[in-house]
């Protein structure tokens, strides 16, 4: 029996895709952000034009969020218990 031959094209990236571990992402766009946070991207967009939030990187007419950036801000937001 003559071995199958290598796959090429979508059906090699597919299957390579389907095996290999998925690593984290390093970048969130604003959709992705404005998700987990819970925000609409509106938001952000002011944000981003009154100087606050996370540090952004402007890649052409994209704007991108460092996931360290991210839990950076995330940490410095954190309030103690009580509220106070």
């Amino acid at each position: 029996m003559r071995p199958l031959p290598p796959l090429r094209g979508p059906q090699a990236a597919q299957s390579i895709a389907s095996t290999a571990p998925r690593e984290t992402p390093r970048h969130l766009n604003q959709v992705d952000l404005a998700r987990r946070w819970r925000v609409s991207p509106r938001t952000l967009e002011r944000w981003r034009w009154l100087g606050q939030g996370p540090a952004y990187l402007k890649l052409g007419g994209s704007v991108a969020y460092c996931l360290e950036d991210v839990l950076a801000y995330e940490k410095a937001q954190r309030q103690p218990a009580g509220g106070q």
